[in-house]
């Protein structure tokens, strides 16, 4: 079909997976034999790989992150295509972009939907457990396959800003600058608790059969509603659903005599986008991948010093958090800037006023986009030196 997408976007673009043989020791102490990772990549990379950003995704992305598909999917772009292109924030013109869904997804990399090569069923319940290190270490892995011997930058928001974090504590010379996003150092017990009610919603569907509902021929369609219906409520400010649903009916009145059902507004979104989730996402992921935000800590193995963990960083740090955030709010984000600090690394940080929630990191915010867009055209401007100088 003909590429009729926007000047600034990526324009029509298409994944490939990749196959790796290596086996992969992960940190619960099982191993996989090998792996498949789903990746799209966007702009030109540069004669010394100077111009490399891995975006990192959170709970519900994937590879697909800027531009469009051909398909049917075409009219819909990539998660994060506000920030993604040529002149936009992340560069595409400037800048050599990869973006994967991590191993344990359900978007085509190696994951509980995939075949288990010692049973030849899906893995299913029996995926090994993960942790963000798992994903780190894949990606690493991705960086060896294009060449790419130090990322400009790495980058990510909420669960995505956690795997920078631990990029620039496991391979703190291959990354120049790592941008966290909306994120945390670890889950809050409230926290873990949505995360709790949420899987729970799913393990009670009557269709999830343990996790072998692929087996049944069947989904727990409903279990996983509830879970996003629950997520997406917290990713979401009081006031920002307060300005767009307010307490609207979208059926029904609240007249005397009168026996019509009542909705409002809010409910049938809430229910849209569950449904809509329910039949793009597999349970068995959203339950692995919630246990890794959950068992998430950056300075557990740092003696729960979080200035002693980021001593063994080398790169710089741009830190941005969200004012109406509450599932991830600005004082975790200054948690992390203070233990930089008192690392003596180089960050910088910004508290974005915005009325969007946790969300607003992938939605647009005029102070948001300036900010990253200098931030990263200067550190596009020293790749470019850096290849001259090669």
């Amino acid at each position: 079909m003909p590429d009729t997408s926007p000047p600034d976007s990526v324009g029509l673009v298409s994944p490939t997976l990749i196959q790796f043989d290596e086996p992969l020791d992960l940190a619960c102490g099982r191993t996989l034999p090998g792996y498949e990772l789903m990746v799209e990549t966007y702009g030109e990379l540069n004669r010394d790989a100077s111009n490399a950003i891995l975006i990192c995704h959170a709970l519900s992305g994937h590879h697909h992150a800027a531009g469009y598909h051909s398909g049917d999917d075409a009219e819909k772009p990539g998660w994060w295509d506000l920030y993604i292109g040529p002149g936009k924030p992340i560069d595409s013109s400037r800048f050599f972009i990869v973006s994967l869904n991590n191993i344990g997804g359900c978007h085509g990399s190696t994951g509980p939907k995939s075949i288990n090569p010692e049973t030849g069923e899906p893995w299913g319940p029996t995926f090994p457990p993960l942790r963000a290190r798992d994903w780190v270490n894949t990606q690493a892995r991705l960086a060896d396959h294009f060449g790419i011997a130090q990322w400009a930058v790495v980058i990510g928001g909420s669960l995505g800003g956690m795997q920078a974090m631990r990029w620039a504590l496991e391979y703190p010379s291959r990354l120049r600058h790592c941008i966290v996003i909306a994120s945390a150092m670890k889950l809050t017990a409230q926290n873990i608790a949505f995360n709790e009610i949420a899987r729970r919603a799913i393990t009670e569907d009557p269709d999830f059969h343990g996790g072998n509902y692929l087996m049944e021929d069947t989904v727990p369609r409903n279990g996983l509603a509830l879970a996003r219906m629950i997520g997406h409520v917290t990713y979401l400010s009081d006031e920002l659903m307060g300005s767009r649903f307010g307490r609207e009916l979208r059926s029904g009145t609240f007249q005397r005599g009168l026996d019509t059902p009542i909705e409002f507004q809010v409910e049938s979104y809430l229910r849209h986008q569950g449904d809509k989730f329910s039949n793009d996402f597999d349970a068995n992921t959203y339950i692995l991948m919630t246990k890794v935000l959950d068992y998430f800590d950056l300075a557990r193995e740092y003696g729960d010093d979080p200035v002693a963990a980021f001593k063994h960083a080398e790169c710089k740090f741009l830190v941005i958090s969200f004012s109406s955030d509450w599932r991830f709010s600005p004082e975790r984000s200054r948690e992390i800037v203070d233990a930089l600090v008192a690392a003596k690394k180089d960050v910088s940080y910004a508290d974005i006023q915005s009325s969007q929630g946790h969300d607003a990191f992938l939605l647009p915010n005029e102070r948001y986009q300036k900010l990253l867009k200098a931030y990263l055209a200067a550190v596009a401007t020293d790749a470019e030196q850096r290849e001259e100088a090669s």
